[in-house]
């Protein structure tokens, strides 16, 4: 199938695209590369530099390049930035979603797949986290992920569109090749930054919060390594034939790691040690988050490859340690 990937340059998106390829899809690239680069972009697979607010140009590439399905991973993911500047996360991760699905409408393609986030759960009342979980963000980020659900139900419900949405935890990892993986500017993520401390990158590691109510004190999450996720994108093309199709996944392991045992596990990776900063817990970080996934893995049978924090950390090394400047440049 002709697959348009949005934001296809970046982390989650530029696997996917190798992974729709793998399975032998055309997947097409549009990326504005606010934060995407040019060279994650897998050779020979087309790369439309452009906004989704410009609909007209959105359009035409849908109907240019003949798309099937849109797969939609261009937003913003910072819940810092998004608490201190929410106009720029509802501009682009509502707002421009919005055009992305007028477009698409008008160039009459009517399958969609969505990365959502387990931020829609805000704190879970229930471990591990069903996707019939409350829904109560508690910060912008989470809460435009869960405006773009809600119109997707409408849509679909008003028999314009067949969609599914999939909920990450913390996507990890980098492909098995080495050839493309982490690189974030800013960087915010645990593995990333553990590695940059073990490498001397940076001169230390934060640990915010060593006194929850978990084993040794530090927050529980549930990291998914990114080629997991890919694959269960493609695994649930088949759902969205069905017309106003409205499909819910989480996607996690459902074995969560503690912040101590991440860096246990890149300390193993490099064979280095690294020098911890202990402080004071951050507004807003639940102590725990996990994943119920027995729906995707019944529905979609979906397995996941990497299932426990070593082998995710030991991807995720292989590219950093391979490419101790990211991607060089967008």
């Amino acid at each position: 199938m002709n697959v348009l990937v949005v934001g296809g340059a970046g982390y989650i998106g530029s696997h996917c695209v190798r992974q729709l390829s793998a399975a032998g899809h055309r997947p097409v690239v549009v990326d504005n590369l606010a934060y995407g680069h040019r060279t994650a972009v897998a050779e020979g697979v087309p790369l439309h530099v452009a906004d989704l607010g410009d609909e007209a140009a959105v359009r035409d590439i849908l109907v240019r390049e003949k798309i099937e399905i849109v797969m939609h991973f261009a937003a913003f993911c910072y819940v810092g930035e998004s608490v201190t500047d929410p106009l720029k996360y509802y501009l682009n991760n509502l707002a421009a979603t919005i055009h992305l699905l007028d477009a698409m409408l008008g160039a009459g393609v009517r399958r969609f797949v969505f990365s959502s986030t387990c931020a829609t759960f805000g704190v879970p009342d229930t471990l591990p986290i069903p996707e019939a979980a409350p829904q109560a963000p508690i910060n912008p980020y989470g809460q435009t992920k869960l405006d773009v659900e809600n119109a997707l139900r409408a849509l679909a419900r008003a028999g314009k569109i067949s969609f599914a949405v999939f909920r990450y935890f913390n996507a990890a990892g980098a492909c098995e090749d080495g050839l493309i993986g982490e690189d974030h500017d800013p960087e915010t993520h645990l593995i990333p930054l553990a590695i940059d401390a073990a490498t001397g990158k940076r001169p230390s590691l934060a640990l915010f919060g060593t006194d929850y109510p978990t084993p040794d004190g530090t927050c529980l999450r549930d990291y998914v390594h990114v080629d997991d996720l890919s694959r269960a994108h493609i695994a649930v093309f088949d759902r969205l034939a069905e017309p106003s199709a409205a499909c819910f996944y989480n996607l996690g392991t459902g074995v969560p790691s503690s912040n101590r045992e991440v860096i246990r596990a890149v300390e193993k990776a490099t064979g280095k040690r690294i020098k911890v900063v202990e402080s004071p817990r951050r507004p807003g970080d639940p102590p725990a988050l996990y994943a119920d996934s027995a729906k995707a893995k019944r529905e979609l049978g979906w397995k996941v490859r990497f299932p426990d924090i070593d082998s995710i950390v030991a991807t995720a090394w292989n590219w950093h340690r391979t490419h101790p400047n990211g991607f060089g440049g967008r």
